[in-house]
């Protein structure tokens, strides 16, 4: 495995012994921080996450070595310890290592087995972190239901495009699961092996971006103490997918463009280049067209990102996955909460086959969560469900006549024993509407 830099935080009372330790791993390429106490250890672990922390065992304070340990692996279980003392024995090494660190060094502490041991716990916190990723990605693609044609023709897209490297600019409306469907093709490439790395440009300030992307060299601007990889370098040999590229700024643009060309990154400050290979994989929910037409989209850049098209069709064009996908956030919301919920009425699955679904999947997933929080019993009625899907009133456009609107009224009310605030609360409306609902409907309480 290639070496690994990250950033480490020194716990260590004794100045010329911390400021020592800093040095060696600042030469091996990694950004060190340190702390002369465990109380300023944890503050500093309270603002910013760190891939190492380096503790002495016995330092003065309220909180030792040990405590600081528990802290950690209670708090930030991600981050590695690796623990130091003077007082070194096989039974205190034994206590630490069960205790959930890393590893053991005793003082005077050999330069070159800190160096070495700093490296693989960093690989192994870099590891962990690709397994958690992998299993996310194929928990993820179980969302990626096929039971409708429309979806059908996107799964089978992604086949086809799996094995090319050609990049891809997936569209559809907000919530249509175009992260899952990015995930579905990195998978069944060639390289999964490697890294998928997703990042929303929307959601990074403009500012930071490019360095996001590239990298940047140490002392390129301020708080830049260490040179640092970007996202594209990260990526290497994997995907690199960025959602929302319509939020790319114009600059950025130009930057990523000729990356597209010669597939070679340089970092912010730095006049050497570096030949990256990455797939590159975009999202958005926008008109592209529209923002090229407008000036805020190059061009170019855009033909450079479309090379091929996969339109991810809204929920309410694609009717019959809705059952298969409400079942299975049921079943899945009902492990995870530890509730007893085995299904829907006949009423429940019409008023969702009836909704449009202006938020597609995302909003049906939370339609289901909320349904087995309020469930009552082992099915779910349809005044479980959010109002929207069965209420009166234009925005649901449901259909929902009035005989059926007052037999989910007193529906809720029969399962809730007349208890009218608890009645509200099931069916996601306040009191004072039940009340209003039952005098319009001439409900007797």
């Amino acid at each position: 495995m290639a070496t690994t830099t990250g950033h480490v935080l020194l716990v260590e009372d004794q100045t010329n012994v911390r400021r020592t330790m800093a040095m060696l791993l600042e030469q091996d390429g990694h950004r060190v921080e340190q702390a002369a106490s465990a109380a300023h250890a944890l503050a500093l672990l309270a603002e910013r996450a760190f891939d190492v922390v380096v503790t002495d065992v016995r330092m003065e304070g309220a909180l030792d070595g040990t405590g600081l340990l528990q802290t950690i692996r209670a708090q930030r279980s991600e981050t590695e310890v690796i623990m130091a003392t003077a007082y070194g024995t096989i039974a205190d090494a034994v206590a630490a290592i069960k205790s959930g660190a890393y590893d053991y060094l005793t003082k005077p502490i050999d330069p070159e087995r800190l160096v070495i041991t700093v490296r693989r716990a960093i690989e192994r916190r870099a590891l962990a972190r690709e397994v958690r990723e992998l299993r996310a990605q194929v928990d993820g693609t179980n969302q990626i239901v096929c039971v409708s044609p429309a979806m059908g023709q996107v799964l089978r897209s992604v086949e086809q495009l799996a094995a090319s490297d050609s990049t891809v600019l997936i569209t559809g409306e907000s919530g249509t699961g175009k992260e899952l469907v990015a995930r579905a093709l990195y998978l069944q490439s060639t390289r999964r092996h490697r890294r998928f790395v997703p990042v929303n440009c929307g959601a990074i300030a403009e500012t930071i971006l490019e360095s996001e992307l590239f990298g940047h060299r140490k002392g390129a601007f301020t708080g830049a103490i260490n040179d640092r990889k970007g996202l594209l370098e990260e990526a290497h040999g994997g995907v690199l997918f960025l959602d929302e590229i319509g939020e790319m700024p114009p600059a950025m643009q130009v930057r990523l463009l000729r990356f597209l060309q010669d597939g070679e990154v340089r970092r912010v400050g730095d006049t050497q280049t570096r030949s990256v290979d990455v797939r590159l994989i975009t999202a958005t929910h926008r008109s592209l067209e529209d923002e090229v037409a407008c000036g805020r989209l190059r061009e170019d850049f855009y033909y450079r990102i479309n090379v091929v098209q996969l339109r991810i069709p809204p929920l309410r064009d694609r009717p019959a996955d809705i059952p298969a996908l409400a079942d299975l956030f049921l079943k899945r919301f009902a492990a995870r909460l530890s509730r007893p919920v085995v299904g829907f009425t006949e009423q429940a699955w019409q008023a969702m086959a009836a909704y449009r679904w202006p938020g597609n999947v995302r909003e049906l997933e939370n339609a289901v969560e909320r349904a087995v929080n309020m469930a009552t019993g082992a099915v779910v009625g349809v005044g479980e469900l959010p109002a929207a899907l069965w209420t009166r009133s234009e925005e649901s456009a449901n259909g929902s006549t009035e005989q059926e609107e007052k037999g989910r009224l007193i529906g809720a009310l029969e399962r809730c024993h007349w208890n009218q605030g608890r009645a509200a609360a099931s069916l996601g409306i306040s009191r004072t509407t039940l009340w209003r609902k039952m005098r319009e409907h001439r409900i007797d309480a």
